[in-house]
Formats: C-alpha cells, sequence, structure tokens
C-alpha cells in the first residue's frame, strides 16, 4: 500500500499541541471523538494511518484518567453500532477490553441521559464485577437551549472525584455524553476553586483543508446517516478572516455552549475560545505527505459508504432520507 499520511507526523504535531493546552489550564477535560481504539476510517481515508494511532497518541500524554460515558437510553433501546451491528452494550464491553490491552485503565464509567431505566441499573452492576465505578448522570432537559436549565442541572448532577491534570472524555458512539459530563465537572471544579479547561480532539473533519477536499466530503459520507454537514465556521472566520471547516452541530451549539461556560466561569469567551474550531485540536493535515493518494482513498470510501448503505436501504435498515443524502455528497467528487 501506498502511503499518503505519516502517523509519526502526525502524533508529533498533535501530542505537542495537547501538551500546549493541558499547559494553559491547570487541568483540562478532553473530548475525544470518534473510536479511541482502531479507528477504520481514518485508516481507509488516510492510507498509513495506523488503526491504533489515537491510543498510541494518547498513551505518550502522561499521567491521565479516562471517562468513559455511557448513554442509558442506547442501552435500553439495544442501539446497534458500526458495520458489525454490535449491540450497544457489547460495543461498550469491546471497547474497555481494548483500551485495556494497551495498558490504559478505563476505571471510571458514567451512564449519562439516566431516567431509572433497567437496563442502565443491570449494566452497573456488571460493570462494578468488573471493578469499574459506575456514575449516573441525569438527563437534563433542554440543556442545549438553556444555560439556566443546563447549570441546574450540573449543579444537581454527582461530581466525580478525578486526580489527574488530564483527563480523556470518551465513550462508543455519538450522543454517548461526553460533552455535558465535561461541563459538569468544569462546573463542580468552578465551585471548588479549580483552574479548568476544555478541548475537543477530532480528526474529521480537517480544519484546514479544503470543505470540498474528499477528505472531507469522507466524514460526511460517514455520518450521512446523522445528517452531518461540513460548513464554514462563521466565527473562526469572523475572528480571523480565514476560512476553517467545522461541521453543522459543532457550530450550532457553540453559541448556546459559549453562554452555558460564560455564566459558570464568567469569562467573555469561555476558556478564551472565539469559535469551536478554536475548541478542537486537531493537526491531521500535518501527517498527510502525499495529498493525491489520501483523496483517491476518500473518493474510494465514499463510493463504498454509498454501497453500503443502500444495500442497508434494502434491508429496511436505513432510510430514504440517508440515501438522498449520500446522493448529494458523491455529486461533490463524482464529475
Amino acid at each position: 500500500m501506498k502511503r499518503g499520511f505519516s502517523s509519526e507526523k502526525y502524533i508529533l504535531a498533535q501530542r505537542a499541541r495537547v501538551f500546549e493546552r493541558i499547559k494553559k489550564f491547570g487541568r483540562l477535560y478532553l473530548e475525544i471523538g470518534g473510536k479511541l481504539v482502531y479507528d477504520n476510517h481514518a485508516s481507509r481515508v488516510l492510507p498509513g494511518y495506523k488503526k491504533i494511532t489515537k491510543i498510541n497518541l494518547v498513551k505518550g500524554l502522561g499521567d491521565l484518567e479516562i471517562i468513559y460515558c455511557v448513554n442509558a437510553k442506547d442501552l435500553q433501546s439495544n442501539r446497534t453500532l458500526g458495520e458489525n451491528k454490535l449491540t450497544y452494550e457489547k460495543q461498550v464491553l469491546n471497547d474497555l477490553k481494548d483500551i485495556q490491552k494497551f495498558k490504559l485503565n478505563p476505571r471510571i464509567i458514567v451512564i449519562t441521559r439516566y431516567t431509572a431505566q433497567k437496563k442502565a441499573r443491570e449494566f452497573k452492576k456488571k460493570l462494578e464485577k468488573l471493578g469499574k465505578r459506575v456514575f449516573f448522570h441525569k438527563e437534563i432537559i433542554g440543556y442545549l437551549e438553556s444555560p439556566q436549565k443546563a447549570i441546574k442541572g450540573f449543579e444537581n448532577q454527582q461530581y466525580i472525584p478525578v486526580e489527574k491534570n488530564l483527563i480523556i472524555l470518551t465513550g462508543p458512539a455519538s450522543g454517548s455524553g461526553k460533552m455535558a459530563v465535561a461541563l459538569s465537572q468544569i462546573y463542580h471544579e468552578e465551585k471548588l476553586k479549580n483552574k479548568t479547561g476544555f478541548a475537543k480532539f477530532e480528526t474529521f473533519p480537517i480544519w484546514n483543508l479544503s470543505i470540498n477536499h474528499p477528505i472531507n466530503v469522507a466524514y460526511e459520507a460517514a455520518t450521512a446517516d446523522l445528517q452531518d454537514r461540513n460548513l464554514i465556521d462563521p466565527y473562526y472566520k469572523k475572528a480571523h478572516n480565514i476560512n476553517a471547516v467545522n461541521y453543522n452541530r459543532d457550530i450550532g451549539n457553540f453559541e448556546i455552549l459559549k453562554r452555558i461556560v460564560q455564566k459558570m466561569t464568567k469569562q467573555k469567551n469561555p476558556f478564551g475560545y472565539q469559535s469551536p474550531t478554536e475548541m478542537g485540536i486537531n493537526e491531521a493535515k500535518k501527517g498527510i505527505i502525499n495529498d493525491k493518494i489520501c483523496r483517491q482513498a476518500a473518493i474510494k470510501e465514499i463510493k463504498r459508504r454509498y454501497r453500503r448503505y443502500l444495500s442497508e436501504f434494502k434491508h429496511g435498515r436505513e432510510t430514504k432520507a440517508t440515501i438522498d443524502r449520500m446522493k448529494e455528497i458523491l455529486r461533490k467528487v463524482i464529475k
């Protein structure tokens, strides 16, 4: 396989940026997007990206703690994940085993969006038998609609005692509640007069590639079922007069997130960020050593995603909205 990406170059650049962010704050809550171990999408789109790049990078960050977030509603509904269609519970257990293989200990589990679901209580007992410390965080209705509701919710959540200055937040899939847990922790840290910060560790979309670069379009293909869209970050554009690529959910949530954290920290620009892109740490572009190879791999991945969604649709497991979205995405890369 011809390499288009250097995991080694990327790890050096990304790790340096994480250390900068830790230095800026007394304690950093770092939300990691995507899978922590075995990132298949990245390895397909960026030939040369090793599937264990992210976990190797995290291992090199020194003394840290991991908070693994699990969505109680997804446990209750038996949500299936990935191309192997594993149940949500099975994916969580597999993830925890995989992380431990790399000599990291995800000892803290937070079951989020908890409303007394039976499966969540049963899963808590199972996790405790594995030696995990399990916490429930109740669902905060409307937390991304009203700063007052959010802060009242954080006030009622249990504070999770942590000891390290770097706290990694991860989970099995999107919607696991990582950011809500981080903000709840930061709320309580503020009450304890502890200096804390927050950042997002992202791989896709790559903010400093063009919005229609096949690598970024491949991110849209991977999330077509969620209807994610890449957008130019208007906050970054206003602050720096430079185009930066982000996605609709991050951009849409930034204003309310900013208002929540302003109320918690009394800072004009919470954590010093003027945009959602600044909140992220993403040095993936520095790992690209052959753009042509990566473009070709990304287009191949977009076509593969389309075939998979189409197959799922024919078997009644995918929606027409996803197929229509994929057709729109395909037109961006196939002339």
